[in-house]
């Protein structure tokens, strides 16, 4: 079947709300909600075709759009290609010209049904955020991780990895239990890398694989989110193919690990996730400063260890 390529807006306001559209009578699947967009036509790329479809749809001309995600499906009557942008900026009022409604969503509290079928991975990655923490309290300190976790959670932290393997036993069961205990406080979901075990005793939301981990298995673990860190092409394929909801790749810019290398940077990073069907985080050197950078790569955002805990970054 002819695959057809498709230019998809998530059109985001300030406060992280995105806006869907209601298929009209006479279309195909009428009354299902979408996110608006259209076919890239001949001599057209997918940001062309966005710029032209926002136009003719809403009436709106398109000022900042960054690529995001890639995702195939096939219906009944077609077999499509969705490059999904993330567009913050744009000029005049929506006025819908195509839809027969049009409604403004909460990432993971959607009011709207049914939605298009090939758009449930799109709402999933819409509830992670621009900054994923990584502890590190081997290097730091049980007490210390612990402070700087509660002030990285009073100030909008979202998404925590605990990546204590060099902790002896004990202290890292105790700490990884501290750490879900606080999270939940603040509705902040918690990864722990590399050991199920541990995840299902603390009851963390999940499992973040280490790239050797990744490789060896033929089904995704069942934990409700799962992530792995990838460093080439092949692992984070093979992180889409087990369906995993997202991926850390880099690193991009010089870390204080490895001050002497130069990291691949921005554009081998775009190169890298590019038309990748889950959101990957950019890790390696970076802080929330450069979240404006990792977005126009087409990443979903930043990780960070040490930059995760400093005072007051934005999220």
């Amino acid at each position: 079947m002819k695959i057809t390529r498709v230019a998809a807006a998530v059109i985001l306001r300030a406060d992280g709300s995105f806006l869907l559209g209601r298929r009209a009578p006479g279309t195909y699947y009428p009354g299902y909600w979408e996110f608006p967009g259209g076919k890239v036509e001949a001599g057209e790329t997918p940001h062309d075709a966005l710029v032209r479809e926002l136009a003719e749809e809403l009436g709106i001309e398109v000022i900042a759009a960054t690529p995001w995600i890639v995702r195939e499906h096939v219906y009944e009557h077609a077999h499509v290609r969705l490059h999904f942008f993330r567009v913050t900026q744009w000029r005049g009022e929506i006025v819908d010209h195509v839809h027969d409604a049009l409604a403004w969503q909460t990432p993971g509290a959607e009011t709207v049904a049914p939605m298009l079928p090939a758009n449930a991975p799109v709402l999933a990655a819409l509830t992670l955020p621009g900054v994923y923490g990584i502890t590190h309290a081997w290097q730091i300190g049980l007490a210390a991780q612990l402070a700087a976790l509660d002030a990285a959670l009073a100030h909008g932290l979202k998404l925590v990895q605990l990546r204590e393997v060099a902790l002896p036993e004990m202290q890292r069961e105790a700490f990884a239990a501290a750490a879900v205990s606080r999270c939940r406080q603040y509705g902040a979901r918690v990864l722990v890398n590399g050991d199920a075990q541990l995840a299902r005793a603390i009851g963390a939301d999940g499992l973040h694989l280490p790239a050797r981990q990744l490789l060896v298995l033929d089904r995704r673990p069942p934990f409700p989110l799962v992530a792995a860190s990838c460093h080439e092409r092949h692992e984070l394929e093979h992180a889409a193919r087990l369906g995993l909801d997202f991926a850390v790749a880099g690193p991009v810019l010089p870390t204080a690990s490895h001050p002497h290398d130069a990291g691949i940077g921005w554009e081998r990073f775009a190169a890298l996730i590019r038309d990748l069907p889950l959101p990957v985080y950019a890790i390696g050197g970076l802080s929330p400063a450069d979240l404006p950078a990792a977005l126009a790569a087409g990443a979903q955002g930043i990780a960070a260890i040490r930059a995760a805990w400093r005072p007051d970054p934005a999220r």
